[in-house]
């Protein structure tokens, strides 16, 4: 991973400046900007509300009646039941955000992706070409308002956590230039509620709630002692560092996936094991097509499984030795899903692999390895199938579907139970 540290930069200069850049919106402001017939009313990307699903985002004129992001659709329809439902356009989304990050980039090359719709920047060497942190902030909210008419929020301040407060604090079509000096970053932290600290969710909070902690500047006041009983002692040095403003990150420029996944929420609860079979096998082809796409080798595969109820668990298991191998991926998704008892009926199913690799390690062979030219083919067949799709899509070539036999069922020392979402 590459980190511009320092860009070169003498220590005794003028400190550092980041950019925290949010787009205001964003699915829902290129609906609007690109059907009028949308501008001015409520507007939600996501499932319609007569079907199962979320809400992806909310125009803000929605978010007066208490409309959100992953919200039921069910319930934001009624919230708001003159609402216009929309479906996601991604590839539309993606093609805007690449314009957006285009104009990053004619500022600083030290841009860090962290969604499709916003980013960090360290516009710290910049400043000399194009001025202040501020003026760089002003001149790419302009450039995204003029060219895509669009807006953003944007925070500047000297670390990349005081900027995304920054940029958080005027929404939407906002910007804020923290406090570059101890004093001042103390000051305009202290009255925050503790949430904004990251890392504090709601188990957190309801800790400082019983501790009497209930602000940042609560946090800054409170003895190295007390943070240790409600946060444990290394919870209680970062989150003091970032009550004081203090974050010594670096921009990263190689941002990849650590997982590869793709879930499945049924309009109906399921309960047909064959329904099951046959939607999971769809997840995994998917699945192994962008592990493939990608690059790297999964040393693992992980099946999750959301209830009638709502309880949610997760299966997993590694993978004899670092794989992208449909064949691999369907044979673990298949022993990890086949010990499951349909308790009741199924919400959501997804599959998704973790411990991305970019190689194989050296390790002793099994006796019932295949044979690396064998090996090779199947991933040359893999590869045939995956451009066959791509040409005339995923229903072009499918695989049979009993490949080989499971092995046995899978211990439950694995099975990590979830809270409901």
């Amino acid at each position: 991973m590459v980190t511009p540290t320092g860009h070169n930069r003498p220590a005794e200069l003028a400190p550092r400046v980041f950019l925290h850049v949010d787009m205001d919106a964003f699915y829902a402001a290129i609906e609007q900007r690109d059907h009028p017939e949308y501008r001015g009313k409520p507007l939600v990307v996501g499932s319609p509300p007569n079907e199962r699903g979320v809400v992806s985002t909310a125009s803000y004129e929605a978010r007066q009646f208490g409309i959100h992001s992953a919200m039921p659709s069910r319930e934001a329809g009624r919230r708001c039941p003159h609402a216009i439902f929309v479906p996601p356009d991604m590839p539309r989304y993606k093609m805007v955000s690449t314009q957006v990050f285009a104009i990053f980039g004619r500022y600083t090359p030290y841009v860090e992706g962290l969604s499709i719709d916003e980013a960090f920047l360290d516009v710290t060497s910049s400043q000399r070409l194009y001025g202040s942190g501020e003026t760089i902030a002003r001149r790419i909210k302009d450039d995204i308002r003029n060219e895509l008419a669009l807006t953003c929020s944007v925070g500047v301040a000297p670390n990349k956590f005081l900027a995304k407060l920054g940029s958080e604090f005027k929404k939407p079509d906002g910007l804020t230039v923290l406090p570059f000096d101890r004093p001042g970053i103390l000051a305009f932290l202290r009255p925050l509620p503790v949430t904004r600290l990251w890392g504090v969710g709601r188990v957190t909070q309801q800790a400082f709630d019983r501790a009497g902690l209930y602000t940042i500047g609560d946090v800054q006041d409170a003895s190295p002692a007390l943070l240790q009983r409600v946060v444990g002692a290394h919870g209680a040095s970062h989150l003091r560092a970032l009550a004081c403003g203090e974050d010594p990150r670096e921009i990263e420029l190689d941002i990849r996936e650590k997982t590869i996944s793709r879930e499945h929420t049924f309009l109906r609860d399921e309960k047909s094991r064959a329904t099951l079979d046959s939607v999971l096998f769809e997840l995994v082809e998917d699945v192994t097509r962008r592990l493939r796409a990608d690059g790297r080798l999964a040393t693992g595969g992980r099946l999750k499984v959301r209830w009638k109820d709502f309880d949610t668990f997760t299966r997993q298991r590694p993978f004899p030795q670092p794989t992208r191998s449909e064949q691999d991926l369907q044979t673990l998704a298949r022993a990890l899903f086949q010990d499951i008892v349909l308790q009741q009926p199924v919400r959501l199913i997804g599959f998704g692999v973790t411990g991305l690799v970019t190689t194989t390690a050296p390790r002793q062979l099994d006796l019932f390895d295949l044979p690396i030219e064998t090996r090779t083919k199947k991933e040359k067949l893999d590869n045939a199938v995956d451009q066959i799709r791509a040409r005339h899509g995923p229903a072009a070539i499918r695989r049979a579907r009993a490949l080989r036999q499971p092995p046995g069922p899978a211990s439950g020392k694995n099975q990590r139970k979830e809270k409901p979402t």
